[in-house]
């Protein structure tokens, strides 16, 4: 099929495939302890409530609710999302400013669409969301890596790219960030801002996991911080289901307007019938309730982790400590490859997410997540004594 590939774009050339998608196909065996997934904990689906608002929607709405709808979204549904901002996040924005999408990674490749020309520049997280990575490298950007630690990004390396380049976004998941877990400090926000607002970079600030904290306080948005340039991203996958595909963009109204002609390009809208099924399961239940258990159950599971890599990692392994979220990092000592680690640990019936997909142009790295939220806190404690047991065979292989 050599000669097959100029039909392709060049556009598609080198995005990388989904490296979770291949790691997930080990996850057949039902023996595998997977902490390789990103996925919302399913005993947490509100089942019976979606049921009702199903139920409830076809009954008052009839034939209506399978209608074609408008490229901005349902309406009531946006006005329940602008209102929350308002009221838990003191963030003032209207129903014009939220577009409803096809789940947050939709909002990430219209933004790609709309900003992104071949060779321009973008801030990027180190290490940084993979499907980010993915989604903008349909578009040619030049990445431009910052290392983000416990504070948050590296002000220093920031104020050095800035000085240096004029990138066109800036994109971060400040809050419990997936892959690290890492939230980022007030004051690192701050910095953040200030460094920004000389400038015309936008900051994508991707949000998912902002109503999971389980522990700590919450943090200010950078769209409160700066509001002009701030484009926020959010998504109902984490605190209802995932599999609804349902999310946001909360932009400015010039960014907004593109955005909408990007979407109406894509797939005309999102689905209106299961946009309605969310806003009357928000309507008729209690969310905040809802959210509460999520976070007791990933608390409870984070802290199994923690406890069990203290018990059973080398102390010589790093990992951070998350205040919410559903991820964790590992960084392993020396020169360990953690692509090495998870031959090994397959071996042992556990998986995890090796860090080389997280990075840009890194290779052999020394790195790997591990998600919390899928699995029980005595299965966790099962898999971490696994994991722990090869990364002690790692480092006597490399003795």
């Amino acid at each position: 099929m050599k000669e097959m590939d100029n039909i392709f774009s060049d556009r598609i050339a080198d995005v990388p495939r989904s490296f979770i998608r291949e790691i997930l196909k080990v996850t057949i065996d039902p023996e595998i302890i997977s902490f390789a997934g990103g996925l919302p904990n399913r005993d947490l689906f509100p089942v019976e409530e979606i049921k009702a608002a199903t139920n409830k929607i076809i009954s008052m709405h009839g034939r209506d609710v399978f209608q074609y709808s408008t490229s901005e979204g349902y309406a009531k549904l946006r006005e329940y999302i602008a209102e929350r901002y308002n009221r838990e996040k003191n963030i003032n924005v209207s129903s014009e400013d939220i577009l409803i999408t096809s789940g947050s990674q939709q909002g990430l490749d219209l933004l790609g669409k709309i900003m992104i020309n071949d060779g321009e520049s973008i801030i990027i997280e180190e290490p940084g969301y993979l499907g980010a990575i993915q989604a903008f490298s349909i578009y040619k950007p030049k990445f431009l890596p910052v290392p983000v630690s416990d504070e948050g990004m590296d002000i220093e390396k920031l104020r050095l790219i800035m000085s240096s380049e004029k990138p066109k976004l800036m994109y971060t998941v400040p809050n419990f960030s997936n892959p690290s877990g890492v939230s980022y400090s007030e004051k690192n926000r701050h910095e953040i801002a200030k460094i920004l607002q000389k400038t015309n970079t936008f900051l994508i600030e991707d949000d998912p996991y902002g109503d999971l904290r389980f522990a700590g306080k919450n943090k200010t948005s950078f769209k409160k911080l700066f509001p002009e340039n701030t484009i926020l991203l959010g998504s109902f996958s984490k605190i209802i289901v995932p599999g609804f595909r349902i999310g946001w963009v909360c932009a400015p109204q010039h960014v907004m307007k593109k955005l909408i002609i990007a979407k109406q390009a894509t797939d005309l809208h999102t689905s209106h019938f299961t946009q309605s099924i969310i806003y009357q399961y928000l309507k008729d239940n209690d969310i905040d309730e809802h959210i509460m258990k999520i976070k007791q159950v990933y608390g409870k599971q984070c802290e199994a982790m923690l406890e069990s890599i203290r018990q059973y990692f080398p102390d010589n392994v790093k990992y951070t400590k998350p205040e919410g979220g559903m991820f964790l990092w590992v960084q392993l000592p020396g020169n360990l490859s953690s692509l090495k680690l998870f031959d090994l640990a397959v071996k042992d019936k556990v998986i995890f997410v090796p860090g080389d997909p997280f990075y840009i142009n890194k290779k052999n790295t020394n790195t790997l997540r591990l998600n919390f939220s899928c699995v029980d806190e005595a299965t966790i404690r099962i898999g971490i004594e696994r994991l722990g047991k090869a990364i002690r065979e790692l480092i006597n292989i490399k003795k």
